[in-house]
């Protein structure tokens, strides 16, 4: 089957739905991959060696629609809106169109794949089963996520990570919080320690308590109650507004204390709950830094401002968008190999299987044969 990559349209994307190295197991299973010129230049890899693996390099972007029966993408039509509504003019009705389609919150925008008879397929739905770890491009994205948010906050912080004995006196640590205690947040956690800061991490999820501190983390434990704290895929819950406000009140000393605080609290589908007042913020010490990788969905910090720095009594507070496209090499090439491997599951003995007793497949397609046929995401779109 012929297998098209696209260069990605969105505004600052500058990763590539696959990558050379995870060409071979696609070719060999008797796949044409179609590459569109440049599409992997500003990820780090050139034309040449999309060839040297056995890539087919398609001169554009109209050219690489046109032949390829399936289409591999960072950013799919939920979560590029814009120029995702253009490419339907591009698709046919058969097409299948595989990527990140943002589509509980992007949810209406689905319909337009179901009108153009697309097969969509929308990878942040991936479940979270042994099966699909290797498929799972929201971890693999939040690695890189939490990774970069540290080196982002430790940029603007005006001091060093670790304690320093030096001739000049002893320097002391820098203190760091981080809030959330997902995958982004458990690399933030890692990359902080490594860095030599005295780390805590918070989430309202008990059960990461021993993952935390197994990355030398200290777990901040508040007292707060709640009968169900994450959900049937292990992310954590939404909880009602009083909850948030006593979590507020009681995360607000912890927050005076600390030099950088990394948010990562994202509820899929949802905007984002507010753990960081403005109130908290300016208890804060002047130099203090915020990084909140939830600004996408409105932010955890309630003065955040998407892709902008804001300055609130001498604190810092940074609201980055996208931060793993910041780090194209290594996130293209987890990407790939994640995308990779769900194309191959849709195979079975070289020909395509759309079987919707795997949960893998059932869970993730969006779009087929004119309808949207993923139950949360037509109830979604009915809200």
């Amino acid at each position: 089957m012929k297998i098209g990559v696209p260069a990605e349209t969105l505004t600052d994307e500058r990763r590539v739905a696959m990558v050379p190295g995870v060409l071979g197991p696609l070719v060999k299973g008797g796949h044409e991959i179609l590459v569109q010129e440049g599409a992997g230049d500003r990820a780090g890899y050139p034309d040449q060696e999309y060839r040297e693996r056995g890539a087919v390099l398609v001169a554009s972007r109209e050219g690489v629609y046109e032949q390829a029966e399936i289409i591999l993408q960072i950013q799919g039509l939920g979560a590029n809106p814009e120029k995702g509504l253009a490419e339907l003019t591009m698709m046919r009705s058969g097409q299948i169109v595989i990527g990140q389609m943002d589509p509980l919150w992007g949810c209406k925008l689905m319909n337009n794949y179901a009108e153009a008879g697309v097969t969509s397929f929308a990878l942040e739905l991936i479940p979270r089963i042994t099966r699909a770890q290797s498929m799972d491009v929201l971890s693999s994205m939040a690695t890189v996520s939490g990774y970069k948010a540290v080196l982002l906050g430790a940029n603007h912080l005006p001091k060093m990570f670790p304690m320093l004995m030096t001739a000049a006196g002893s320097l002391k640590a820098a203190k760091v919080l981080i809030i959330g205690a997902g995958v982004a947040g458990l690399q933030a956690i890692a990359t902080a320690k490594r860095l030599g800061a005295i780390v805590s991490g918070y989430d309202i999820r008990p059960v990461v308590k021993e993952q935390v501190e197994s990355l030398g983390a200290k777990f901040v434990e508040l007292d707060l109650k709640t009968e169900e704290s994450e959900d049937k895929s292990g992310y954590a819950k939404a909880q009602d507004e009083a909850f948030y406000q006593k979590q507020r009140e009681l995360m607000g000393d912890v927050l005076a204390e600390q030099d950088l605080v990394i948010t990562t609290a994202a509820i899929p589908g949802k905007k984002s709950p507010v753990l960081v007042t403005a109130e908290m913020v300016r208890k804060m010490a002047s130099g203090s830094v915020i990084v909140d990788i939830a600004a996408e969905r409105g932010g955890n910090c309630e003065l955040t401002k998407l892709d902008k720095v804001v300055v609130e009594s001498g604190v810092t507070i940074m609201g980055p968008d996208n931060l793993a496209s910041t780090v194209p090499f290594h996130a293209s090439q987890m990407y790939a190999k994640n995308i990779s491997t769900f194309v191959q599951n849709l195979f079975k003995e070289g020909k395509l299987n759309l079987n919707m007793e795997d949960e893998i497949i059932k869970d993730t397609m969006i779009t087929h044969e004119g309808k949207i046929v993923n139950e949360r995401v037509r109830e979604a779109s009915q809200r």
